[in-house]
């Protein structure tokens, strides 16, 4: 097993209501299939609980924790209940991202901007910042990030362009400054994927039938014509949280099926 006595937190582990599953539990679920012990938190605790109950359903361990990923006092907590449970904390795997608000810069309201940044990128500070010397302690550990295509790509909300492309150097300042400390830091960049957020969330949000945002969706990929789905985003942080990208560290990952790749 690839992640065999390893212990990883997976933050946004719940998901919304979809008929597809999320990023956050599809890799909760990855890496507790490769032998992790998985510290599952979400401000919806009963999400929460049931993408455990779904890893102790296949024999694995799996741990709930209710938190606000925006707020330092619960990410202080989280760390510290890791470590209480079981015993120290080898992979930080940052999910939890939000954009439901977000619009051009002369029509967004500041609360808003403030709510995106606060989710999408102090989060991944202040998650780092109490799990960092637990890692150091040990002299080694994985964090990934979630960011997105749209960090590297034109976008209309403003928000959450620019807090996706915050982790970014979040992520490569995390990877250079704990390098001595056997600590490696990467980020993923998904494209369009099938997820409960993206297409649910999407088609409520527009008020447009689920099937034409899927076209339209589907219809922007390059590579199949296809949206990716969560299982994607999941293998990819299997590799990055495994010995095999040992010596990886500070790298940006896409997963997008080549919508990266498409100019004009």
């Amino acid at each position: 097993m690839r992640l065999e006595n390893k212990i990883a937190i997976v933050t946004g582990a719940g998901q919304s209501e979809g008929a597809t599953i999320g990023n956050g539990r599809a890799t909760a679920l990855r890496f507790a299939q490769e032998g992790a012990s998985v510290f599952l938190t979400d401000r919806n605790m009963a999400s929460a609980t049931e993408t455990a109950n779904m890893v102790i359903a296949e024999g694995g361990q799996a741990i709930a924790f209710a938190m606000d990923v925006s707020k330092e006092s619960d990410c202080e907590a989280m760390a510290r209940a890791c470590v209480e449970a079981y015993g120290g904390i080898d992979i930080l795997h940052n999910n939890v991202g939000i954009g439901a608000g977000d619009r051009g810069v002369t029509s967004l309201p500041l609360e808003t901007w403030q709510r995106i940044f606060d989710v999408n990128l102090t989060s991944m500070f202040l998650t780092s910042k109490h799990v960092l010397p637990v890692m150091r302690d040990q002299k080694s550990g994985a964090i990934i990030n979630i960011s997105s295509v749209a960090a590297i790509a034109a976008s209309g909300m403003v928000a959450y362009k620019t807090s996706k492309a915050g982790v970014l150097a979040l992520t490569e300042n995390i990877a250079i400054a704990n390098a001595r400390h056997g600590i490696r830091a990467n980020v993923i960049l998904p494209g369009l994927m099938h997820t409960p957020m993206a297409v649910e969330g999407t088609a409520a949000a527009r008020g447009e039938a689920l099937d034409s945002v899927i076209a339209a969706r589907d219809a922007m990929v390059p590579l199949g014509g296809q949206m990716g789905s969560a299982w994607d985003v999941a293998n990819a942080a299997l590799f990055l949280a495994s010995d095999e990208a040992k010596f990886v560290t500070g790298t940006q990952l896409l997963v997008d099926g080549g919508q990266s790749l498409k100019v004009g």
